[in-house]
């Protein structure tokens, strides 16, 4: 016969169980049912060796957030390229969108690798656990505006869609980015030489339309080798004098 004492723990324990597992139920329900979204812009470089450890971060954030309101978006700056490898990613496009947030976040410098959590939130490329924050609190915002798009347009080497955007219009624009999901380079100088990176993501144009109605259509050239089973399109909404993100949207390539 149990002794009282053994009795009365072997209940605690029970009750400790299924308390913590009604919790982890319930945060994964609240999960599944988040209102609101994350953006995640990095910016990242194959010239530097802090990096591959951030590409790796968002790759596992996306194959874990799947399914959820999580849109990555990796940007490659080209400030490296001049330290022994050229990043065939990079754009002084995306550098001068890198500093447009340091003038957004009032930061001194820039540096990679960065992460952007909807327009007004920076950390580390490669720190999940603020990685991890920034996007349960976004996901639990409620967002201020909507976006959504159809008439999907393929014409040579460009596309045409129409978008729908509700919510306060005031001071955005309307940006496009052309994706690719995966990609791998043997890098042979630099820091990273003799490593194979992956990468997931990555912006390959990107081109934006100032707003002044809530429709309207816009577009964007293809890049050469675009197919709808590797690349997609992105479109996000963000205010130009804050840089807050106000709403995401896949225009889902295999429609196109």
């Amino acid at each position: 016969m149990k002794s009282p004492h053994i009795l009365l723990l072997t209940g605690m324990l029970t009750l400790f169980t299924s308390v913590a597992f009604a919790g982890k139920s319930q945060s994964a329900a609240n999960n599944a049912a988040a209102p609101g979204f994350a953006l995640v812009e990095l910016y990242t470089s194959e010239g530097c060796s802090s990096c591959p450890p951030a590409d790796r971060l968002v790759a596992r954030i996306q194959a874990a957030y799947q399914g959820k309101e999580v849109y990555i978006l990796a940007y490659h700056v080209d400030y490296w390229n001049r330290l022994g490898w050229k990043d065939v990613f990079s754009s002084p496009q995306y550098s001068q969108r890198q500093n447009n947030y340091a003038g957004y976040l009032h930061l001194n410098e820039v540096y990679t690798p960065q992460v952007i959590v909807n327009g007004r939130t920076g950390f580390v490329g490669s720190d999940e656990s603020k990685m991890q924050s920034a996007l349960q609190q976004n996901l639990s915002k409620y967002p201020t505006a909507t976006l959504s798009f159809t008439g999907f347009k393929q014409e040579n080497k460009k596309v045409t869609l129409q978008y729908h955007i509700s919510g306060s219009l005031n001071n955005s624009s309307l940006y496009l980015a052309v994706v690719q999901k995966h990609a791998q380079t043997v890098v042979k100088a630099g820091e990273n030489s003799g490593h194979t990176l992956t990468h997931i993501n990555i912006v390959n144009k990107l081109e934006s339309i100032s707003l002044k109605n809530s429709s309207g259509i816009a577009g964007i050239n293809l890049p050469e080798g675009y197919n709808p089973r590797d690349w997609s399109i992105i479109g996000f909404v963000q205010n130009n004098r804050s840089g807050e993100i106000l709403a995401v949207q896949k225009a889902m390539a295999e429609n196109i």
